[in-house]
């Protein structure tokens, strides 16, 4: 039989391991260091395990207590897990699990990441079965809530939203709330997402030259037009563009121009936005700095000291171009479905894969701020 002491001196092992006490109750200790009681036991021929609660919130003589009384249940011919259900409340309700995770996730990723990710879970999770104990969700019911993603044509929304309620019940695994993850089979029920779509590129020289011939003929806003000219010379994402300062941009008038795009606008992992060196600098051409001489000239006219964004829509105001200014550009000069903003990063890797004949994919890849796949490669095997 199991004692206080007892209780109190189980450490983790390797692998999770049970101290008996009788009539089917245990202390399960994980790998974690998490200790909980457990009650095995038998209802209508089936084995039922049943947790009670961890040490030290649930004592020995509590979980004893406990034992007896699933013990009385069974004898009145009661199903126990009715009980279980009814004592885990709110504390064990799949919102609150998940909120739990969310918060123990939360450092590791971006601040849009995790907007992202608690928005979804509030908007197509919670209102299904954020109410019901986590134990107490089962396939049919994760299913069902991911059908309604479905219908609405949302199918990789759907995957998403599956893979996330998947990482919950794992978090509840490792919390000891749970002793399965339901979602995990759940995927081969659900509609494949289509395969994604490539974005469309110009992968000419001659295409690419008409396009920007092209689009200087369009009556929008010179921001716009500049940022769209300055994209395709830098090949960098619309992203870096739309927030680009003129406290980036090292050595203008200088023999070595640099952009300097911080690590924390790049698309990165959260922990490495932190870290300066992972900066990516882009070597300015002759063209690309002619450019931002004449954004210089045009759009700042009035700013000595050249701060705040460089493709201002407002003049100084502080407002980036649209997100879709570009694209609409390009719609609107005649090459829709032919080419987008992201386009410009194929088109530079292409034509500059082809000049090299290959030689300095490297080279090319780190200009895109690309992992080498030969490095790729190495880490997956490490």
């Amino acid at each position: 039989m199991l004692t206080n002491a007892a209780v109190k001196a189980a450490r983790p092992r390797a692998a999770a391991y049970k101290l008996f006490d009788q009539g089917g109750l245990h202390l399960y200790v994980a790998p974690t260091g998490r200790k909980s009681f457990r009650i095995k036991c038998r209802f209508n021929g089936k084995e039922l395990l049943l947790t009670i609660g961890a040490v030290p919130e649930v004592s020995l003589d509590a979980a004893r207590g406990r034992c007896d009384q699933v013990r009385e249940q069974l004898g009145r011919g009661e199903d126990p897990r009715t009980c279980e259900v009814a004592q885990s409340g709110k504390a064990r309700a799949f919102e609150n699990v998940a909120r739990q995770w969310h918060a123990h996730m939360r450092r590791r990723w971006t601040d849009v990441h995790a907007a992202d990710v608690l928005a979804s879970l509030e908007r197509d999770v919670f209102p299904a079965i954020g109410a019901m104990p986590i134990s107490a969700v089962t396939v049919p019911v994760i299913l069902n809530a991911l059908r309604v993603i479905e219908e609405r044509g949302s199918l990789v929304t759907a995957s998403r939203v599956r893979q996330r309620i998947s990482a919950v019940f794992a978090y509840a695994m490792a919390e000891d709330l749970v002793d399965q993850d339901p979602a995990a089979i759940v995927s081969r029920a659900l509609i494949p997402p289509a395969p994604a779509q490539h974005h469309p590129a110009l992968l000419e020289i001659k295409d690419a030259r008409e396009l920007l011939a092209a689009a200087e003929l369009v009556d929008v806003a010179p921001a716009v037009k500049l940022a769209s000219r300055f994209l395709a010379l830098t090949a960098v994402r619309f992203a870096a563009v739309r927030g680009a300062r003129w406290e980036e941009i090292d050595d203008l008038d200088g023999a070595a121009p640099l952009w300097r795009v911080p690590a924390a606008r790049m698309k990165l992992a959260a922990a490495k936005k932190l870290d300066a060196k992972n900066d990516h600098l882009v070597p300015l051409s002759r063209q690309a700095v002619a450019l931002l001489r004449e954004v210089r000239v045009n759009l700042h006219p009035e700013d000595a000291n050249l701060h705040g964004l460089i493709f201002d829509r407002s003049a100084g105001a502080g407002n980036p171009i649209g997100e879709k200014s570009i694209g609409a550009l390009y719609d609107r000069a005649g090459f829709a479905g032919r080419h987008v903003p992201h386009g410009w990063r194929a088109t530079f890797s292409t034509l500059m894969n082809e000049r090299s004949e290959g030689a300095d994919r490297d080279v090319i890849e780190k200009a895109l701020a690309h992992t080498p796949k030969d490095k790729v490669r190495d880490r997956l095997r490490s």
